[in-house]
């Protein structure tokens, strides 16, 4: 079974590249918020345990069906062995795993943090001041990988801060023969 993990920074375009990806593909998407927004929503703080543990049933259940495969995304601090450590745990259930990186200005995800489909999508965004707040605090972490360091075979980097989303899935779609 395949694996599309799609990596970036806060409002990059994750989601809704996954989103388009899924459109043009026989894969399933499984965003980071479909998670976040219901521990948020229940215990009204981020349980990153919970999280995580939840994560891996859905990743286990699924990959007991009779799927393609699934896109996935989230945030990856580079300087966070922890990181690390999740990353190589979700690609070792796969058969394939591919992973696109995505890079964008921060001014540009700074709009994106705002988008109707963003604030749709992911709740915990929609107060605009805090949301924006926490992407302009992500500077604490590496989110962008260095030269080399992605160690799948299937890696690429998209730098979409002009790109359409639409035109980023094709990207990925044509060079991984998804």
């Amino acid at each position: 079974m395949k694996l599309v993990l799609i990596v970036g920074s806060g409002a990059v375009g994750k989601m809704t590249v996954g989103q388009e990806l899924m459109k043009i593909t026989d894969l399933r998407l499984f965003h980071n918020h479909m998670i976040i927004e219901p521990v948020l929503d229940v215990f009204g703080y981020f349980n990153g345990e919970l999280i995580q543990k939840m994560r891996e049933v859905v990743f286990d259940e699924y990959i007991k069906g009779d799927y393609q495969g699934m896109i996935f995304t989230m945030m990856w601090a580079f300087d966070m062995p922890s990181d690390w450590d999740y990353v190589m745990s979700v690609a070792s259930k796969f058969d394939e795993v591919y992973c696109v990186e995505l890079i964008a200005d921060q001014a540009v995800r700074l709009e994106r943090n705002k988008t109707e489909n963003r604030l749709k999508n992911k709740a915990s965004k929609r107060d605009i001041e805090a949301s924006n707040q926490r992407l302009l605090n992500e500077e604490r972490y590496r989110l962008v990988s260095n030269e080399g360091e992605i160690p799948f075979e299937n890696y690429l980097r998209i730098d979409n801060t002009n790109l359409e989303p639409d035109v980023v899935a094709q990207m990925i779609k044509e060079k991984f023969n998804l």
